[in-house]
């Protein structure tokens, strides 16, 4: 008779933020923006939840969201929730997206009984840097000069840009590109859990992952019906974290050519 061994269950993501001082910075960041609509749950004078609405592109941002674990079961997530929606319609942006992790079904029923629809299957990534280059690719630090041709890069690929993020990436020294054939072919504004990138080809997206000094946070998300790039990162020594959803209201056109999402999508 054969014998049978059952798999151990699959293992608590990490958290996404390795200390609470690295979230209290995090939230006192957001808190300052002007570009990002904040707001808070409150139940006998404490805070017990945050959300948050990036409003600097056509397209909003959902997040960080955060309950208090005492409060949870109690629709405070719902209510969070429900508060950004509410000020991205008063406010006409073309679509709201988010980045769902897959392993929550909970927070997966939430955000489809609120009107999200699931698009893209993502995989967070995480591993040593690369520090590898990508025959006929070079990478540098983008500069002001080079936002118009990653702005319209950006919309070939999604029908919109994120110039605002964009640029605010280029001030603080954080973005790159890839140029090929004296071109840019690609952008990112850090090959991170914030960060998103725009390729015209999967190796020029290659050489903006290969070229990151490091992948800061939990790592960075990458489209896993992408199985060229998947498989390339595999065979170099990064590893899959978790699984996770983009979702989206609103306008949606499936992408071209080659990118990575942030965590807000």
């Amino acid at each position: 008779m054969k014998r049978f061994t059952l798999s151990q269950p699959a293992t608590t993501p990490p958290p996404d933020f390795p200390s609470t001082d690295v979230a209290s910075s995090l939230l006192a960041d957001l808190f300052a923006r002007d570009d990002i609509h904040a707001v808070v749950a409150e139940c006998d004078g404490m805070v017990i939840g945050s959300n948050f609405l990036w409003e600097g592109d056509a397209i909003a941002g959902v997040g960080p969201i955060t309950v208090d674990p005492s409060a949870q079961n109690d629709a405070i997530g719902r209510q969070l929730m429900t508060a950004v929606l509410k000020r991205a319609n008063h406010r006409k942006f073309a679509g709201v997206r988010l980045v769902q992790a897959a392993y929550h079904n909970r927070s997966l029923a939430l955000y489809t009984k609120l009107g999200f629809d699931a698009r893209e299957p993502l995989s967070l990534l995480q591993g040593p840097a690369l520090r590898m280059p990508i025959p006929g690719r070079q990478v540098r630090l983008a500069g002001t000069a080079d936002l118009d041709q990653c702005n319209a890069l950006c919309e070939r690929t999604h029908g919109y840009h994120r110039g605002s993020e964009l640029q605010q990436s280029v001030a603080q020294g954080n973005a790159w590109v890839v140029e090929r054939a004296d071109k840019v072919a690609g952008y990112s504004t850090g090959i991170d859990f914030f960060g998103h990138a725009v390729a015209d080809t999967d190796d020029d997206l290659k050489a903006l992952i290969a070229a990151a000094p490091e992948f800061a946070g939990p790592g960075f998300l990458l489209p896993t019906r992408n199985a060229v790039v998947m498989r390339w990162c595999l065979e170099h020594g990064l590893r899959i974290v978790q699984p996770m959803t983009l979702m989206s209201i609103g306008e949606y056109i499936e992408p071209t050519g080659a990118w990575l999402p942030s965590i807000l999508y």
